[in-house]
């Protein structure tokens, strides 16, 4: 166990600190996402919403979160790590919780928008922080146990619905949003920025670099192997919840509410492990071989998973389809953070996440339009594809041999 935990036990406080706000930001950052999942159906019947509205609110917000990503990205090179963290994190919490006030479409659009400027600021805010605060060989293990934290949102996102709608409703369920607001209270008084960071700030970032040469080079490959998974992952997974829940007659699996929020929880325990454990093959083995590794066995299990009947037997590949369908994400917060200098991490890291939702706020749109003609198994299949996709480019990747955050 020591030689498992090792490496968290050797941690001193401040790369400790740093673990657990990153982690909280992306776990509850998570948790949203599928509180808007799991809801869709009720918000659906209630505001008379077709499926292709329905997938267009998540692509609102997957855009928004683009603009607040580059936006948060600039903002964490020029002021801080651990303040962009915060400061984005009390934007999507706040937004959230308004979701439950919300009586019409267009006052959900606007709340959805809100909380994509947020949400799109954490990660590359908390990505960046993380990966100059630990050293090379652990940041593998580092980034992966943050990463990690959204198969525990995903899960607590699940318990939350199954807890409270049926005694509460859907608008209850975003009133649990708020939560990530106390917790930057925390994170204020007990964060400090990396020193790396801090030696930095002196320099005034020329961003207009990250466009040129090998720099160039390396965004243009990690924003579309990024926006092919990212494609890929919205489609699937913001309608993975309805296709379970759906009757059988409309092409779901007839699952009730907490039938669907417990099989939710069994796939993210899957999701869970493959995060974790891409942190330790990346760390030891190849990243870029392993992350193509991990993309491939998704575009096989993805139609697998569609169109399987039994219930029981999508309780087995559930936990495959969310190992390898999610896990690959560690990877992508590595490589993307050992790419890029100090001095321009944040906007680097912030751009090459962000540009590929905008490209993939296409996915929950047509993978809903799809399913009104076609049947949404069908649909979901076209993640398939963007998975292959993303691992083709990923094979153009030029990785540093002996890579240092600093």
């Amino acid at each position: 166990m020591n030689g498992i935990y090792g490496w968290l036990t050797e941690a001193t406080k401040d790369q400790k600190r740093t673990l657990v706000a990153a982690s909280l930001g992306w776990m509850l950052d998570s948790m949203d996402v599928m509180l808007y999942a799991l809801v869709l159906g009720q918000i659906q019947r209630e505001m008379h919403l077709s499926a292709a509205l329905s997938g267009a609110m998540m692509s609102a917000t997957l855009i928004a979160a683009a603009v607040g990503g580059i936006g948060f990205g600039w903002f964490a090179d020029r002021y801080g790590r651990a303040r962009a963290l915060t400061i984005s994190m009390l934007v999507y919490s706040i937004a959230t919780a308004l979701c439950g006030f919300t009586h019409s479409a267009a006052q959900l659009m606007l709340c959805r928008v809100l909380l994509g400027f947020g949400m799109g600021g954490e990660w590359a805010s908390g990505a960046a922080l993380v990966a100059e605060t630990w050293p090379a060989h652990h940041r593998g293990k580092a980034l992966a146990f943050v990463q990690s934290s959204w198969a525990v949102g995903y899960a607590l996102g699940a318990a939350v619905v199954a807890l409270v709608m049926p005694h509460f409703g859907w608008r209850a369920v975003f009133f649990v949003g708020i939560a990530p607001a106390l917790i930057t209270l925390w994170i204020r008084r007990r964060l400090r920025e990396p020193e790396v960071w801090r030696k930095e700030r002196t320099s005034r970032p020329q961003t207009a670099q990250l466009f040129r040469g090998a720099f160039g080079y390396s965004m243009l490959v990690c924003a579309t192997m990024n926006a092919a998974t990212l494609f890929a992952w919205w489609g699937l997974f913001t309608w993975v919840p309805r296709f379970l829940s759906m009757s059988t007659a409309e092409g779901g699996r007839g699952l009730s509410i907490v039938q669907t929020s417990a099989w939710t929880i069994v796939m993210q325990v899957g999701t869970f492990l493959g995060y974790v454990i891409f942190g330790y093959l990346a760390d030891h083995f190849s990243r870029k071989y392993t992350y193509i590794g991990y993309l491939l066995m998704a575009a096989l299990l993805v139609p697998l998973f569609a169109f399987v009947r039994n219930p029981n037997a999508l309780l087995l590949i559930g936990p495959l389809v969310g190992f390898f369908g999610t896990g690959y994400f560690s990877g992508f917060s590595v490589i993307a953070s050992e790419l890029f200098p100090t001095s321009l991490r944040g906007s680097a890291m912030g751009f090459v996440y962000n540009i590929g939702r905008v490209l993939s706020a296409a996915a929950p749109y047509l993978i809903g339009h799809v399913s009104e003609h076609a049947g949404l198994s069908y649909a979901l299949c076209i993640t398939s594809g963007a998975f292959l996709l993303a691992a083709l480019i990923a094979t153009a990747l030029r990785l540093p041999a002996n890579p240092v955050t600093g």
